[in-house]
């Protein structure tokens, strides 16, 4: 979860010729599937595409990201550069102590990557629904560790073979002092 400060503001009121002043207004984010699943249902395209965004679409995701209730509308016209700065690091950051090798790139036409599909993935490796709350790069995560434990070990080719049985010939006459 995000917890960003939006300042406050003072300002002046024309009729009344007044001062105004706004608080400080506290907002706590979350990037999860039901953000992603809320955005989706009002735009009806896919958020997980290198399209870019107009900024109507990253207020109205940034809107489906807010947890926090009974927050003034007008909060939006507040956000500073720092803010969304600190919005992007926080959908961007892995969230998790999990890393992953290089993959393999893959071929052909890839389906885009909507809500449900990501629900499919939860069910199919029988992931709870709580997880749908977790932020959507952990969740990634272990979706993509359960399919690496679940797919079955790729065979080697006979070049990779002979390359891992050289390196442990080696490594072998190294631990025993002999030439071969």
């Amino acid at each position: 979860m995000l917890r960003i400060i939006v300042p406050g503001n003072e300002l002046f009121n024309e009729i009344n010729e007044t001062f105004n002043s706004v608080d400080d207004v506290v907002l706590e984010l979350e990037h999860s599937l039901v953000s992603l699943s809320k955005w989706e249902s009002k735009f009806q395209k896919p958020f997980l595409t290198p399209v870019k965004k107009s900024t109507e679409e990253v207020i109205e995701y940034i809107k489906a990201m807010i947890i926090t209730s009974n927050f003034p509308p007008e909060v939006f016209s507040r956000f500073t550069p720092v803010i969304y700065s600190q919005i992007n690091d926080y959908i961007d950051s892995k969230q998790s102590a999990t890393t992953f090798g290089e993959m393999p790139h893959h071929r052909g036409r890839t389906e885009p990557i909507t809500s449900e599909l990501i629900y499919f993935w939860m069910f199919s490796f029988s992931i709870p629904l709580e997880c749908e709350t977790w932020h959507l790069n952990r969740l990634f995560s272990l979706i993509r560790i359960f399919n690496m434990k679940n797919s079955k070990p790729k065979k080697m080719s006979r070049s990779q073979l002979a390359a891992r049985n050289r390196e442990l010939n080696a490594q072998r006459k190294a631990q025993l002092g002999t030439t071969g």
